[in-house]
Formats: C-alpha cells, structure tokens, sequence
C-alpha cells in the first residue's frame, strides 16, 4: 500500500516538474497588443469574423492583416474601441447593428439527424438521434453553424428572449 502511494507521489511530482519546466522553456510569446485586443474582444470564440476564435482573430488584427469591422457580435462599439486601440480611422457604415440572435429549431420540422448538434460549437442543442431537438439560449452564442447543415431548414435565427438577465433599458429615441 505505501509503495502504491509513494510511486503515485512521486509520478505526479515527475509529472509536474516536466509541465513546469515546458511551460517555462516552451512558451509561445504574443505582443501586448494582441492581448489588449484579445480583452477587448468578445470571447465567445464563434468564428463569424472568419477566425477559428478570438485569439487568431487578435493576433490577426495586431498585425494588421484583418480589419477593425471583423467582429459581428461586437458591433459598431467594439469597431470604435479596436480603431481607437489601433490608432487606424473605421468606415462604420458597413457595420449593421443588431439585436443578439439565437437558434430556434422548428419542432414540427426536425427530423432528430443530430447535423446541428455535430456543428454547434458550445453544445446549446438539446437531444438525440432520431428525437426532436431544442436549443438551450443561455448557451447560445447566435453563430448560425447549426442551421447551415440543417437538410430540412428547421432552424432559424431569432432575437433572444427578454428575461431579467439580459434586459436592458432601451435608449430614447431621437428627434
């Protein structure tokens, strides 16, 4: 019993000194920038900008190679703050404002293929093969994967449901 305890303390000792010594030696470097950028950004990591997530999408910006406007969810005010961050001028009237989307999946329409479950990167689609399936909105980041492989078009996407979460006090309106 102690010999059984003392080779699984010491494995784990051996084990942690190796991760800390290739943490240490084996560490990639970012810029500052991109972390700044990689604040500012959302993190929801959907890839509407084209970007596999937020990070690349950073790094992308830092180096110039993206534009200011890349990031949907993030709208007209994160295009501000990133040309601000990145000294550059933004032509904003490409950038449309919307309310957040998420999934709906028509129940009367679902066949149970379980296509969307297989590209829905947070898993916010409830269900099994063959069973209809349900979309879980507070898991729902609105990146639209879902309904591209949907053969019946069953999804669809809708402003999210006012709840006390994510209600807030609307602007007056303007003269």
């Amino acid at each position: 019993m102690i010999a059984a305890i003392a080779i699984l303390a010491g494995l784990g000792l051996g084990l942690g000194a190796l991760l800390g010594v290739a943490a240490r030696y084996l560490r990639v470097e970012t810029g500052a920038m991109t972390g700044e950028i990689t604040a500012l950004l959302p993190g929801s990591n959907c890839g509407q900008c084209g970007y596999p997530g937020c990070n690349p999408a950073a790094a992308a910006l830092a180096d110039g190679s993206a534009r200011v406007t890349l990031c949907p969810p993030g709208g007209r005010a994160l295009a501000e703050s990133l040309a601000s961050l990145l000294g550059v001028s933004v032509d904003l009237s490409e950038v449309v404002e919307q309310a957040p989307m998420v999934a709906h999946i028509h129940e009367r329409l679902c066949i149970g293929c379980t296509k969307c479950l297989k590209r829905c990167p947070t898993d916010a689609i409830i269900g099994a093969g063959g069973q209809i399936h349900a979309v879980f909105e507070d898991a729902c980041i609105g990146c639209g994967k879902c309904g591209e492989g949907c053969p019946t078009e069953c999804v669809e996407m809708r402003p999210a449901t006012l709840t006390l979460q994510n209600w807030y006090w609307p602007l007056p309106a303007t003269a």
